[in-house]
């Protein structure tokens, strides 16, 4: 798996001066493109003015779940059923770990960039969701803020033992957001993920959305660009954030 092709990310430059980024990665078989929709949204308001979006599209790999058909994913999947545990008990941590190192370099580019560890958000979609906690997590740089929806903690049973020492994000803020409805990826896997999280002393918020299932809404995107917003406010023509691009 170490000689993945990679596709360039999607990206959509800041229509402002360049002073923070967000990093947000699809889930299962879907790519950088079909969270393109959920960007604009986020930028309607123009209150993100000078935030890069990147958003990576994850190379296609056998999905053992779906009978091993290649397809885009961060990392295999054995099982899923809808139950609570088939995403704990067998992960393909080579596949995390490879997708993590590719996170920790995107991240590292905007920082040689010019742009600050403290003005980028890592998010992400279901498999790309449960990426982005655990590669956030376990940066050795603490970033802005952390965005999860639909998804899950991962290798949480050896967790605590897998997050470098010192923690530089044990204070960052984490977003998680779930459909009371969701079956794909059970809410009560999400509930888990979170009390897992919060009793580890990590600074957590989470929000259930009724009637929704394994996909975002509108109230949703509002909140995550409400958390945008808090994370990465705009510095104007301050030397804060200041980059190059």
């Amino acid at each position: 798996m170490s000689s993945l092709s990679r596709t360039p990310p999607l990206l959509f430059p800041a229509t402002a001066r360049h002073t923070a980024t967000v990093i947000f990665l699809h889930g299962l078989g879907d790519t950088g493109h079909g969270w393109a929709g959920a960007v604009e949204n986020w930028r309607r308001r123009q209150r993100l003015d000078e935030v890069k979006f990147i958003l990576p599209h994850a190379p296609a790999i056998p999905i053992t779940c779906n009978w091993g058909m290649r397809m885009p994913g961060w990392f295999d999947i054995y099982k899923l059923d809808g139950d609570i545990n088939s995403l704990r008990e067998k992960e393909d941590k080579d596949g995390i770990t490879l997708s993590q190192a590719y996170i920790h370099e995107l991240i590292q580019n905007e920082i040689a960039a010019g742009i600050p560890a403290e003005r980028i958000v890592l998010g992400g979609f279901s498999q790309g969701g449960a990426m982005s906690i655990y590669a956030g997590l376990t940066s050795k740089v603490r970033l802005g803020g952390i965005v999860a929806l639909s998804s899950w903690l991962l290798l949480s049973l050896q967790f605590a033992e897998l997050v470098p020492k010192p923690e530089f994000n044990k204070e960052t803020p984490i977003f998680m957001g779930h459909g009371d409805l969701d079956k794909v990826v059970p809410t009560a896997l999400g509930r888990l993920s979170f009390d897992l999280l919060k009793g580890l002393g990590y600074s957590i918020s989470r929000k259930e959305y009724p009637g929704l299932e394994h996909s975002a809404c509108l109230e949703e995107l509002d909140d995550v660009e409400a958390f945008l917003k808090e994370r990465l406010p705009a510095v104007g023509n301050s030397n804060e954030g200041k980059s190059e691009l």
